[in-house]
């Protein structure tokens, strides 16, 4: 059985069952590793990519869902760095362990894509799922303001 699926805008055919969760499909099988395993019961966000620009939790999203929809992981942001928010978890020291980053990021991505000027509530709200061991969830904040910043003026 093969499903495709756009990643990061590229055409892909995944191999693997319909059941098999998306993140063990982008890391095993596409080789884009950038999308951590956290918890594997969709609780903690370190597994969080885009479906069709909503942030989903990819460890418990069956291939099958994605038949024909394109799927965003971090490594889609840019490669260099270069996206707003990357930049801004850069100025802001988001990352301590980084282990949660690339679901934040994603879940963040999401949420300036739907609402260009959030609200600290509006953060909040969206980035909720998203665990951070180390506790930098005033630094994500500013982070997601800075970038909502540079977006809105570009």
């Amino acid at each position: 059985m093969s499903t495709r699926f756009k990643i990061n805008g590229k055409a892909v055919t995944a191999k693997a069952e319909p059941d098999t969760p998306l993140l063990w499909v982008i890391r095993d099988e596409i080789g884009l590793t950038g999308t951590k395993f956290g918890c594997g019961a969709a609780l903690c966000g370190a597994c969080t990519v885009q479906v069709d620009g909503q942030a989903v939790r990819s460890c418990q999203t069956p291939l099958s869902a994605v038949a024909g929809k394109s799927v965003a992981t971090v490594e889609g942001l840019s490669r260099d760095n270069s996206h707003p928010l990357q930049k801004a978890w850069i100025a802001h020291d988001v990352p301590q362990c980084g282990y949660c980053q690339s679901g934040q990021l994603m879940s963040a991505a999401a949420l300036l894509a739907a609402n260009k000027n959030p609200s600290d509530a509006d953060i909040d709200a969206a980035m909720a799922g998203n665990i951070c061991r180390c506790g930098t969830y005033t630094r994500i904040r500013a982070a997601i303001k800075t970038a909502a910043a540079a977006m809105n003026k570009a």
